[in-house]
């Protein structure tokens, strides 16, 4: 048997993607919110405003994850639905809904996974100065101690961050995603060591407080090279560019594996992080390094396809090729880097692995006989979670698998355009439909993946 019958078979979502109800019951203004006002940020205009109507929907969306069989269910906490300002008086009524909705799936029998942060930073801490500020890693921590106190004796596995390099590199670099700023590279390198002091203060306060024995880790971007060949000499080519620091190129360090894993992990920053950034290297101060490299339970990973950076939209990258298969949103399709991944940050770290997001970009529609016939979808999470399974059969400790997404959501500076979900809503009903990957999803769990 491949995967260990504990194996978390789930989805994952974040808040702001489908929650909707942004300014109802209490909840304060995140960075996201401000895409409400601007016109120009998103696609069509659109926003988070109702997104899926989760909020509304919550019990009925958990017993449509319960019909998919679902093992586990990775979700994210709105953040000032907790602390309206980001700091201060809780918001009962919104802690009340996350206690509500891990109630609610526990009922279904599914395990519940936090993510403390997906992207959506309050609004008035911004206006404050944001990660910028050393005191914003306290911040976080108090955060994450209300959580941790209103949900720990239901909830076993939490994720700090998700993803910092991509809220990091396109709303704080490139100024696309929110905040939609564009800061130099002292700046990143500062707001980067504040968040990860806040993971690592995140961590310690989950450790101390938590009511059950916690399971902690976070949810980054890491997708690995793949190697030209299997022999020694690629293999080994593939792992070094896999945590080079100028692998996405020396100009975006904020992407690369080792910025962000190397201090969690080894204490201190990847040597040639200093040999790039030199006199921009964050100020380090004693103890810090320590809080960040509090021990985690395992790395949580998303990953799509292979890491290959395009040098510009006149070459291929490396993993592209005249022709070469695309999701809706333009990412290659590249099923082997999810053994790759599970292989090289395993070897490099030592620690079990788990995929919290993979999954791919659709159009979809309901068919005229009334179902989402997504024969695509289907074929591409059997590639890839068989990729995964030759990494389970290698050894290599493998907690569980999140597909991306649970359902159709507010896909950011993409809108509604693209749909990653098992669920198929429909947006101007909230109706939700049951994709046919949804149902070959719940025979593939039932069968533990030894039907692949």
């Amino acid at each position: 048997m491949a995967f260990n019958k504990n194996f978390l078979w789930g989805a994952a979502t974040a808040a702001y993607q489908i929650e909707g109800a942004w300014n109802i019951d209490g909840k304060g203004m995140s960075v996201w919110d401000l895409c409400n006002e601007k016109s120009d940020v998103v696609m069509h205009n659109e926003n988070g405003k109702n997104a899926c109507e989760h909020y509304e929907h919550m019990k009925e969306d958990v017993l449509v994850l319960k019909e998919m069989g679902l093992k586990a269910y990775r979700f994210s906490i709105s953040w000032t639905r907790i602390l309206p300002d980001g700091i201060g008086e809780v918001n009962e009524k919104g802690l009340k809904f996350y206690s509500d909705l891990v109630n609610e799936l526990l009922n279904a029998g599914i395990e519940p996974l936090v993510t403390l942060f997906h992207w959506d930073y309050p609004l008035e801490l911004h206006k404050k100065g944001g990660w910028l500020l050393e005191e914003s890693s306290d911040w976080f921590a108090e955060y994450a101690k209300i959580v941790v106190d209103a949900l720990s004796d239901r909830v076993q596995y939490w994720m700090t961050f998700n993803e910092p390099q991509i809220f990091m590199q396109l709303g704080y670099k490139n100024g696309i995603f929110a905040p939609y700023e564009m800061h130099n590279r002292k700046d990143l390198a500062k707001m980067s060591h504040n968040i990860l002091l806040a993971h690592g203060k995140a961590v310690r306060t989950i450790r101390k407080y938590s009511k059950t024995k916690p399971q902690i880790g976070s949810a980054f971007t890491a997708p690995s090279v793949i190697p030209k060949n299997e022999t020694a000499s690629e293999i080994e080519v593939a792992r070094i560019k896999t945590f080079s620091i100028a692998a996405f190129g020396e100009e975006n360090f904020l992407l690369s594996n080792s910025w962000w894993s190397d201090p969690i992990f080894f204490g201190n920053y990847p040597k040639d992080a200093y040999d790039l950034l030199l006199s921009d290297m964050p100020v380090i101060k004693d103890g810090d390094m320590k809080i960040i490299s509090e021990p985690v339970d395992f790395y949580g990973a998303n990953i799509y396809q292979s890491l290959a950076p395009e040098v510009s939209i006149h070459q291929y990258a490396d993993n592209c090729f005249q022709g070469c298969p695309r999701t809706q949103n333009g990412w290659s399709i590249t099923p082997d880097v999810l053994y790759w991944s599970a292989r090289f940050f395993t070897e490099r770290y030592k620690i079990p692995f788990m995929i919290t997001e993979n999954g791919m970009a659709g159009t979809d529609w309901v068919y005229s006989d009334g179902k989402i016939h997504d024969l695509y979808r289907i074929d591409f999470l059997n590639q890839y979670i068989k990729s995964l399974k030759r990494a389970t059969e290698e050894g290599i400790d493998i907690l569980g698998y999140m597909c991306w997404s649970a359902m159709d959501n507010f896909e950011w500076a993409s809108g509604y355009d693209v749909r990653f979900g098992l669920i198929y809503v429909d947006f101007q009903t909230q109706k939700r439909y049951l994709k046919d990957s949804s149902y070959w999803y719940k025979e593939l769990i039932c069968t533990n993946g030894d039907n692949i």
